[in-house]
């Protein structure tokens, strides 16, 4: 199997399909959000997603390209792909200051509310002309994750249009509930292995076009897919995910999971320190 095929370290369908979950859209937790305006409660409550928020300066997020192009770089050396840094929270300190970086968790937290989870990262790099697509998908369907209480930053490290390959959503498509969807052929050239039919007839397409620092917040239950980077440019983005507190995670994904803001009462997550590994 090809390292595009297998990076996707999730349950396969018949561990998820064991699972009892309650994948339900959740309205988002702040009545008076503390950092997000209150259009943007709502553009989260009616389309699923928040888009664009403004998270590192030019300078900075220069810096972590330039910490991502040698992890890369590391990666390609030890036999690996541009999709291949998956969990690196739990590997690069420098994941993990991101994952907790305050001003992308007090977003989440107008969400997910006080008590919230980092517990995955990944970086997506679709590399110049490389013709993966990410087909229409719900991240819901990948995670072993009850009540859906669950969002995705997405971190552009790089600038992010259509002729890049950026992502787009179909908003309000979390409303539909969890969807029917097939496993990808070798002839959709996409990086994931799902892809729901038809996804247009669930809401509106709408491009998640981002600068290279800033970042979209959705939901775990929002359809969204990608075309395939045919451009001479570079297409990186960091996939931060988050969960309430309050949210089980089946097959030891629990491990993962960092108490970012508030705290676990249960102890049901892992609440791993910062790597030593830059």
């Amino acid at each position: 199997m090809s390292t595009e095929q297998s990076f996707q370290i999730t349950p396969d369908e018949d561990q998820l399909a064991g699972l009892k979950r309650d994948l339900r859209f959740h309205n988002a937790a702040a009545t008076t959000p503390k950092v997000l305006t209150a259009e943007q409660i709502e553009s989260y409550n009616t389309g699923g997603y928040i888009k664009p928020l403004d998270i590192y300066a030019e300078s900075e997020i220069t810096d972590i390209r330039t910490y991502f192009d040698q992890l890369l770089e590391n990666v390609i050396a030890a036999g690996g792909d541009s999709y291949s840094i998956s969990t690196a929270h739990r590997k690069h300190a420098g994941v993990f200051d991101i994952l907790t970086n305050p001003k992308i968790v007090e977003y989440v937290s107008d969400i997910l509310g006080d008590d919230v989870i980092g517990w995955g990262s990944h970086f997506f790099c679709k590399m110049p002309g490389d013709g993966k697509a990410v087909a229409w998908h719900q991240d819901a369907s990948y995670w072993p994750l009850s009540p859906s209480k669950a969002v995705t930053v997405w971190l552009a490290i790089d600038d992010a249009d259509l002729e890049n390959g950026c992502m787009s959503f179909i908003a309000g498509s979390q409303h539909s509930g969890h969807l029917t969807y097939r496993a990808a052929s070798a002839e959709d050239h996409s990086v994931l292995g799902q892809t729901v039919e038809n996804a247009e007839q669930y809401g509106t397409i709408v491009v998640d076009d981002l600068k290279a620092g800033q970042a979209s917040i959705h939901n775990d239950l929002l359809l969204h897919g990608s075309e395939a980077n045919n451009s001479t440019r570079r297409r990186c983005g960091l996939t931060l995910r988050y969960a309430a507190a309050e949210v089980r995670a089946e097959m030891g994904w629990n491990a993962k999971g960092v108490i970012v803001k508030g705290s676990d009462p249960s102890g049901h997550w892992g609440n791993p320190g910062r790597p030593e590994t830059p």
